[in-house]
C-alpha cells in the first residue's frame, strides 16, 4: 500500500525518528510511552485535501483553551518499535474540537486505533507549558527511563531533593533544567487525576517525575523534549552506579552550582539551592511475613 502523503511528513518523519531513538535506548519497551506534538495551522494546511471523513472522540475533560489546535499523537496501545515500519497505523493528527468537548481524529490510527491513553495528561500539560514557554509549537514526551524510575524509589521523593541530585549527577544539568524536576506520587496513570497532577507541576518545571513510573518531557520541539529527557536519564544513570559503588565520596558544591548558573545566566530552582546535598529515603522497617509451611 502507497503511503500517505501525509506519513512522508516532516513531522512525522520528526516523530519517527524520535520514538526510534526512544525504544533503542530502552525507554519504550512494549506499548510503553507516548507522545504528543502541536502543530500549526501551516504545517497541516498542505495535507487537509487527504484528510476525509473524520471520526469523533469525547474528551474527558474539556479543554476549551486547545479549541481548533491540531496535535500529532501515538496511538494507545502502540509499540514504539514499530512506528517506523507503518506510522500511518500507530500515530495520530487530532483537532480539538470548537468546544473544546470532543477531537477528531484527521488522520492516521489507519487500524481503528485511538490517541494514547494520557491524552488528558499530554493536552493539559501543553496547556500549562503554553502559559509559562509559550511557541508556536510544543512537544510532550512521556517514557519509561530505566534509571529515573530507579531514583524514584530510592531518592527522598521530592521536587528539591531530586532536582538537586541530578544536577549533582551531572554538570549539563543545571543548564538544560534550571526550574528543576517536578515529582508526582504514584497515581493510577491514564485517569484526569494523573493528568491534573502532572499539568501542575509543569506549570514550574519542563520536566515531571512519576514515582515508579516514568518521566514527562516538554519542549518547543521533539528534539528538545527529548533532549530533556536524554540529559536527565545520563545523569541519573551516573548515580545509580556510584550510589552502587557506594555513594559519593565528593560531589558538585552548592558554589560550584552558583558559579554554573552565573556563567551560562539561568535562575536555578532556589529550593534545590539551599539543600546542602541530597538525600537517599529513609529506610522503612521491613514486614514480617509468616510463612506457612505445609505438613
Amino acid at each position: 500500500m502507497t503511503a500517505s502523503r501525509t506519513a512522508t511528513s516532516w513531522f512525522v518523519s520528526d516523530l519517527v525518528k524520535v520514538t526510534t531513538d526512544m525504544w533503542l535506548k530502552g525507554w519504550d519497551e512494549r506499548n510503553g510511552g507516548n507522545i504528543s506534538f502541536r502543530l500549526l495551522d501551516r504545517d497541516v494546511e498542505p495535507y487537509l485535501a487527504e484528510w476525509r471523513e473524520p471520526r469523533v472522540l469525547p474528551l474527558s475533560d474539556p479543554l476549551p483553551e486547545l479549541a481548533g489546535q491540531y496535535f500529532l499523537v501515538t496511538g494507545s496501545g502502540k509499540y514504539f518499535r514499530n512506528i517506523q515500519l507503518n506510522p500511518e497505523a500507530n500515530l495520530g493528527v487530532i483537532r480539538v474540537l470548537p468546544d473544546g468537548n470532543a477531537i477528531e481524529v484527521c488522520w492516521g490510527y489507519s487500524d481503528g486505533g485511538v490517541p494514547t491513553s494520557e491524552l488528558s495528561a499530554h493536552l493539559k500539560s501543553h496547556c500549562a507549558r503554553r502559559r509559562v514557554a509559550p511557541g508556536d509549537r510544543g512537544a510532550i514526551v512521556h517514557c519509561h527511563a530505566t534509571n529515573l524510575i530507579a531514583l524514584s524509589y530510592v531518592l527522598d521523593f521530592n521536587t528539591a531533593n531530586v532536582t538537586r541530585a541530578l544536577w549533582e549527577g551531572s554538570t549539563e544539568c543545571l543548564v538544560v533544567f534550571p526550574e528543576g524536576v517536578g515529582t508526582v506520587e504514584w497515581m493510577v496513570p491514564g485517569t484526569a487525576s494523573i493528568g491534573d497532577a502532572t499539568a501542575e507541576q509543569m506549570k514550574r518545571h519542563p520536566l515531571v517525575l512519576w514515582k515508579f513510573h516514568g518521566v514527562f518531557g516538554s519542549g518547543q520541539t521533539l528534539d528538545e523534549a527529548f533532549g530533556l529527557i536524554d540529559t536527565a536519564e545520563k545523569s541519573a544513570e551516573i548515580l545509580v552506579r556510584l550510589i552502587a559503588m557506594g555513594g559519593a565520596r565528593h560531589t558538585i558544591s552548592t558554589q560550584n552550582l552558583a558559579d554554573l548558573a552565573k556563567r551560562f545566566n539561568v535562575t536555578p530552582l532556589a529550593s534545590a539551592m539551599t539543600l546542602e546535598g541530597w538525600q537517599m529515603a529513609a529506610v522503612s522497617a521491613p514486614t514480617v511475613r509468616s510463612v506457612q509451611r505445609r505438613a
